[in-house]
C-alpha cells in the first residue's frame, strides 16, 4: 500500500534542509530524477517485484496514481513510498516538473510488472 510521508525539514534564515535517510527503511542502491516531463503525459504504469521507491516532487506538480488512491505532490516537503507490487503512474500536472526517485535496487528490466 503506497504511503505519503512528510519529510522532516529544518529551516533557518539560510533556507530549508529536508532529511530523508533516517526514515527510509531500505538500503539505497539507485537515485535518479525525471525532468523535461511533458504536462499530463504519464510515465510508469507498472509495479515492481522487489524494488521499493521513494518519490519526491522537487519542482512543479506531480500526480502519483495507484489502483485505489492518488496523491498530488507540489513541493519537496512530502514524498510517496512505493512498495513492490504497488502499480503506479506518474503524471506531471505542471510544466517543468521534476521528480527525484530513490530506489532499493539497481535497474533490472526483469523486476517490472506491466
Amino acid at each position: 500500500m503506497p504511503k505519503k510521508i512528510k519529510i522532516p525539514t529544518f529551516s533557518d534564515n539560510r533556507g530549508s534542509l529536508g532529511v530523508i535517510e533516517k526514515f527510509i527503511k531500505f538500503k539505497i542502491k539507485r537515485v535518479y530524477y525525471l525532468y523535461n516531463l511533458k504536462k499530463n503525459i504519464s510515465r510508469g504504469k507498472h509495479a515492481h517485484k522487489k524494488n521499493f521507491q521513494f518519490l519526491i516532487c522537487l519542482h512543479g506538480q506531480l500526480e502519483i496514481k495507484f489502483k485505489k488512491k492518488a496523491y498530488l505532490l507540489n513541493n519537496s516537503q512530502y514524498g510517496v513510498l512505493i512498495r513492490p507490487s504497488d502499480w503506479h503512474e506518474i503524471i506531471p500536472r505542471s510544466k517543468h516538473s521534476i521528480a527525484l526517485v530513490i530506489a532499493s535496487d539497481y535497474y533490472d528490466k526483469n523486476d517490472y510488472i506491466l
